[in-house]
Parts: structure tokens; C-alpha cells; sequence
């Protein structure tokens, strides 16, 4: 894959950081929707806000957090798979970007439309998904600060580490006798 000029990949960068910074606000927003709700708010007016914030903010972002991830890891000197900490987030994002758009996302337009009527098993729901995608991000975010792990091993053999490997093999293996 071809790298990019250090210009283009802060301007990557930069898009990453604030498409990011968006979602993890989005998310800080939806999570004091529903504890607002769980404190005494009137889930008629909360709910709806939340079904829009979701749909219109929270799920385009998330995909789009994704999209330049791995644009950013396919063009830049990280790699998608190279390293530890790259297919961590990488897994992280896809998981969370899974749960908002298939789970979440549904939810919450389910409650803009009930309001009131939304089941108190089900406002939980709404408190606990962005607390935890709110964690998520957050460790995520340490992944890029701290960049832990160092490469993934090459599982490649080369021709010379493999008659090394052969000859170690032969070397430890006694005769029969």
C-alpha cells in the first residue's frame, strides 16, 4: 500500500481526532440523556432528542471514525495488522461501530417514539450502552497515546530460519540405541 506525505497524513490525522472527539461527545450527550431520564426527566421530551442525536450524529460518526482509521492505518506507517495496538482499536471500533448501528441506534429511535411509555428495563438500556462506548473510546484512546505491545511477530520463516529450526530439531533429537 502506498504511504502518503507527512501533510496528507496530518490532515488524516487531524480528520481522525476530530471525527472522534465528536463521537466520544455524542456519546457523552446520550449518556446524559438517559441519566437525565433515570434522575427524573420527562422521557417524552429526552427520548426524542436522543432518537435524533443518535441517527443524525452518533451512527454517520462512528462510521465515518471507522472509515478513517483504516484509511489512516492502510496509508500510513502503523499498518492495519502490524501492530498490537492498531488491531485492538481496529476491533474495538468495528465492535462498537456494530453495536451503534444494529443495536443502539434502533433503540433509541424505538424510545424517541415510545417516550413515556418506554419500559424501565429498557430506559437502563440507554444509560448503560453509552457508559460503556464512552469506556470504550476512552481506551481506545489510550491505545493511541501509549502505543503498548511494540510490532506483531512475523509469522513468515526464511529460508534461513528454517534450516536453523531443522538443524536445532536434529540437533536435540538422540538416536535410538
Amino acid at each position: 500500500m502506498p504511504r502518503i506525505p507527512p501533510t496528507a497524513r496530518k490532515g488524516l490525522l487531524t480528520l481522525h481526532l476530530v471525527t472522534s472527539l465528536g463521537w466520544l461527545g455524542t456519546d457523552l450527550v446520550l449518556l446524559t440523556l438517559g441519566i437525565a431520564v433515570q434522575r427524573g426527566a420527562d422521557p417524552a421530551v429526552f427520548y426524542p432528542v436522543g432518537a435524533v442525536v443518535g441517527t443524525v450524529l452518533f451512527a454517520p460518526l462512528s462510521v465515518l471514525v471507522w472509515l478513517i482509521g483504516v484509511a489512516s492505518a492502510l496509508l500510513t506507517p502503523w499498518g492495519l495488522l502490524r501492530y498490537r495496538w492498531v488491531l485492538v482499536k481496529l476491533v474495538l471500533t468495528t465492535v462498537m461501530v456494530g453495536l451503534v448501528l444494529f443495536l443502539l441506534t434502533p433503540n433509541l429511535r424505538h424510545a424517541g417514539a415510545l417516550g413515556a411509555a418506554l419500559p424501565a428495563r429498557d430506559r437502563a438500556d440507554l444509560v448503560i450502552a453509552p457508559a460503556v462506548s464512552t469506556s470504550l473510546m476512552i481506551i481506545a484512546t489510550v491505545l493511541s497515546t501509549y502505543k503498548p505491545w511494540g510490532r506483531r511477530p512475523v509469522t513468515r520463516p526464511t529460508t534461513a530460519n528454517s534450516t536453523r529450526a531443522a538443524l536445532d530439531q536434529a540437533a536435540t533429537t538422540t538416536p535410538p540405541g
